[in-house]
């Protein structure tokens, strides 16, 4: 790992000017580096697809109770329990089986109207303008106004919440430093509902959290504590808002870059979801998964050992060409999957919501703007500890 030739090879998750673009570094590293050292924060990490996809279901290995971002794991902060992406099982089982009754097939049916609601209403006022920004007029708005509605928070506090939550997880450049009220901070801004919700239940997730039970690894049942609830509605909020966020940025920045694929989908919105999985693929909005090494472990003649640090770079493993032809070309057509929802019992609970949030989403555009250019001198990137992409993406469409 220390020859010559990887000398200069240097990735941090923190630095910004490697954040913006960090394919070719990824690629060096799957190349000439595929179990990377970084000394300055003590971590390695996995680049290659074959790496990744054998990492990720791990989980006896590669722990996430320690947390799954870079910042939270290395600052070493305590996660409260009910955080179900920063669980391992037997906890991690008994949550998951909890959230899967509340993430089910009819709930997202009957969410698929009231999804296209919320885009024409961001939409329809937009219509005589000559632009518009797919992140703060749409990818910022409707996944909140979807995830407010499945938690049965209203409208007037969800902006508020989304603004929090944008706070708590935003990062400096070249700095892993995070609160060590993180946790703290997210689960309080949830306490004043959930006390309301106690007394008028209704017909959304945060009344079933109040009412479900957890069964124990004996058998026993019991109702989750207050403070679960409060750490799953946290949970639920910022994982609903933020990554479905980034990849409406992330589609139309490339929609508006290949305007003839663009042009296929007013064609045929039928290869819609089509384009979303292959966003998805081609800039994943969590793209760097941070696991804690449970035990030694040997990779490419190196003991990682007990205690150590990895980071999982599903983005890389995304463009591995052992895996995908042609990888760093966009292509709706593609067939293949991708890493971006990750592995095994960690398979993001929210995908079929992403899913059919990204569809409708540019049926949605689509239906109301065939072109559009990118206006890249006004674009912003988003900072944050946990996913990567566009904070403003202003498109000119006339």
């Amino acid at each position: 790992m220390n020859s010559k030739h990887v000398v200069d090879l240097y990735y941090d998750p923190f630095d910004f000017g490697i954040d913006d673009d960090p394919y070719p570094v990824w690629a060096r590293m799957r190349d000439e580096a595929p179990l990377y050292y970084n000394e300055k924060y003590n971590f390695y990490a996995l680049s290659r697809y074959d790496d990744v996809a054998r990492a990720l279901p791990d989980w006896e290995t590669y722990r996430s109770g320690r947390g799954t971002t870079a910042d939270i794991l290395f600052a070493g902060i305590e996660v409260p329990p009910g955080i179900l992406l920063f669980e391992d099982p037997p906890l991690h089982d008994l949550h998951r089986r909890l959230l899967s009754r509340v993430f089910t097939p009819r709930r997202m049916l009957a969410v698929e109207d009231l999804v296209r609601d919320f885009c024409a209403r961001e939409l329809d006022p937009l219509r005589d303008g000559d632009g518009f920004d797919f992140v703060r007029d749409l990818g910022a708005i409707m996944p909140m106004r979807t995830i407010g509605y499945l938690l049965g928070i209203p409208e007037d506090g969800q902006q508020q919440i989304r603004d929090l939550n944008d706070k708590s997880i935003t990062v400096a450049d070249g700095s892993g430093d995070v609160s060590p009220t993180i946790f703290q901070d997210a689960i309080a801004m949830f306490a004043e509902y959930i006390e309301w919700r106690a007394t008028h239940p209704s017909d959304d997730l945060m009344t079933e959290l109040l009412n479900a039970e957890v069964e124990e690894q004996d058998g026993t049942r019991r109702p989750l504590e207050r403070t679960e609830v409060l750490a799953y509605t946290a949970m639920i909020a910022g994982a609903g808002n933020e990554t479905t966020a980034r990849l409406i940025g992330f589609m139309g920045q490339l929609l508006g870059d290949h305007p003839a694929q663009r042009h296929e989908l007013v064609a045929d919105p039928s290869l819609i979801p089509s384009a979303v999985e292959e966003t998805l693929r081609y800039e994943p909005p969590s793209p760097v998964q941070a696991r804690y090494v449970a035990r030694d472990v040997e990779l490419y003649g190196h003991t990682v050992t007990e205690g150590s640090y990895m980071l999982l770079l599903n983005g890389s493993a995304n463009r591995d060409a052992a895996k995908f032809t042609d990888p760093d070309r966009y292509d709706i057509h593609r067939t293949g999957g991708h890493l971006s929802f990750g592995q095994g019992l960690h398979f993001c609970l929210g995908s079929a919501l992403a899913r059919l949030e990204g569809r409708i989403a540019f049926e949605e555009v689509l239906k109301r703007w065939p072109d559009w250019e990118v206006d890249y001198d006004n674009a912003t990137r988003a900072r944050t500890s946990s996913v990567r992409g566009w904070a403003q993406l202003p498109v000119r469409t006339s």
